[in-house]
């Protein structure tokens, strides 16, 4: 019997009228899926003011997943900002890395 199936990860992402680029990220990210992600980022993104990295249904977050996080906060003023996902900000919090966000509840929050 085989063991469950991992979670295939999933990026959306698409720009708006103001500015604001959204990218929804969901499933497990890990060194071998993290381009998943880049990849939508650097094309989505690129006429966008703000990046809106949205984790809220990210199951796993591996350390490639949070670098890729880090490295868009650095690249596009004036920020990255996440919505609430413990698995995936969680290991953010002992490097002193998750003050680098704006973490909401939600789209609106």
């Amino acid at each position: 019997m085989r063991g469950p199936v991992a979670e295939s990860p999933k990026v959306t992402g698409g720009s708006q009228a103001d500015g604001v680029c959204v990218a929804a990220c969901s499933g497990k990210f890990d060194r071998d899926t993290v381009p998943v992600p880049a990849d939508v980022c650097e094309r989505e993104t690129g006429a966008a003011e703000l990046l809106v990295l949205d984790v809220a249904q990210v199951t796993f977050a591996g350390s490639s997943f949070l670098n890729l996080m880090i490295r868009l906060h650095r690249t596009r003023p004036p920020g990255t900002r996440g919505t609430t996902a413990p698995p995936a900000l969680r290991r953010l919090e002992p490097s002193g890395a998750l003050g680098l966000f704006e973490v909401r509840d939600g789209p609106n929050g």
